[in-house]
């Protein structure tokens, strides 16, 4: 049985990559076109992640449209920078920053790191609420380090910049097949579905 779970983002890199991870289980995703993004003002992934997830539900209620939903809330923790950017990942250099800039930003703070102390962690918080108001939230970590310098052309955010642990290409540079399989989301989306799969 497919069950169709409206999804929490605008997106369009992020869509795209969480329709791949789930390919083939049993969620089938939609998007809503009247879908407003909610303002992050949580100050963890977790509590984030549920905000977008019950704003989006609400939505959809307010639509009559009774479904269940899935959201997400990711961002890059440098130990470098004491955790940052983290929960304001999607915010670093202000809110009107481009990626680029914010990448920018972010390999200039670290300029005089050395490659030794360069670890960081992508974090991810994936939500899902059934009809019904069941809900269930999985988490997922991808371990790795932060480059001199961008790249890659593939992916989106800080996919260019960052190296999962063990790997030596950045998650842009070895293409979404192979960043779908390893990736925080795809752990988050994996947890996910080993708590909740049963009941869908």
């Amino acid at each position: 049985m497919i069950a169709r779970v409206y999804v929490a983002t605008k997106n369009a890199g992020k869509l795209r990559e969480l329709r791949a991870i789930f390919a083939g289980s049993p969620i089938e995703l939609a998007t809503y076109d009247g879908y407003a993004d909610v303002e992050e003002s949580a100050d963890s992934f977790h509590d984030n992640a549920l905000l977008k997830a019950r704003t989006l539900r609400k939505q959809l209620r307010t639509a009559r449209v009774e479904a269940a939903v899935i959201a997400d809330d990711s961002g890059l923790c440098v130990d470098a920078l004491g955790g940052g950017p983290g929960v304001l990942s999607a915010r670093y250099g202000g809110k009107e920053a481009t990626w680029e800039a914010r990448r920018r930003l972010l390999l200039g703070e670290m300029r005089n790191v050395p490659d030794e102390e360069r670890s960081a962690t992508f974090v991810c918080y994936m939500p899902l609420i059934l009809a019904d108001g069941q809900t269930w939230m999985g988490e997922g970590f991808a371990k790795g380090a932060i480059t001199r310098e961008e790249r890659g052309a593939g992916g989106f955010g800080y996919d260019p910049i960052f190296i999962p642990k063990g790997e030596t290409q950045t998650y842009s540079e070895m293409g979404e097949e192979k960043k779908n399989k390893i990736s925080h989301r795809a752990a988050a989306a994996r947890a996910l579905l080993e708590i909740c799969g049963e009941v869908l």
